[in-house]
């Protein structure tokens, strides 16, 4: 059983602990400590959404951000666009714990009436990719390094 709900600042080292192990199997080069969660995740300034999953426990086994697009952000994504970002323990791989956020986060989405959410993916992830793909994403761009996948919401 997951249960998903909203990150708040004393999940900051649970977040990490996500972030660490995809650190140490190689899938993750950006910063992975608890101050980093706390400030590019839960606290951030452009933030809409960021939901962790917990198994029955009440560990952590993924999150997802959802931030809007403002003007000159990082991933050059459309501004007002939705940016989203999923991050699963390596270990909780295949559980179905993408798709769970992905549901939560998809609703929040239409209920900010955002016309479109966007991941950019590194070219090499190839398991990034296709999760995306199965959560309905589509190719939209690509940069030197990075391949840019979006789901439109409204037309």
């Amino acid at each position: 059983m997951i249960k998903i709900v909203s990150a708040e600042s004393c999940d900051a080292a649970k977040i990490s602990t996500v972030l660490e192990g995809l650190r140490k199997v190689g899938k993750r080069r950006k910063p992975g400590d608890a101050t980093f969660a706390q400030r590019h995740y839960i606290a951030h300034p452009d933030r809409l959404s960021c939901l962790i999953a917990m198994d029955v426990r009440g560990d952590v086994l993924g999150f997802q951000s959802l931030k809007i697009a403002v003007d000159g952000n990082a991933y050059g994504t459309q501004v007002g666009w939705g940016i989203i970002g999923t991050h699963v323990l390596p270990q909780a791989s295949g559980r179905g714990i993408g798709r769970a956020l992905f549901v939560e986060t998809k609703k929040a989405a239409l209920k900010m009436c955002l016309p479109a959410i966007e991941a950019l993916i590194g070219a090499d992830n190839t398991q990034g990719l296709g999760y995306y793909s199965a959560m309905g994403f589509v190719d939209y761009r690509e940069t030197p390094k990075a391949v840019g996948k979006k789901l439109v919401l409204t037309t």
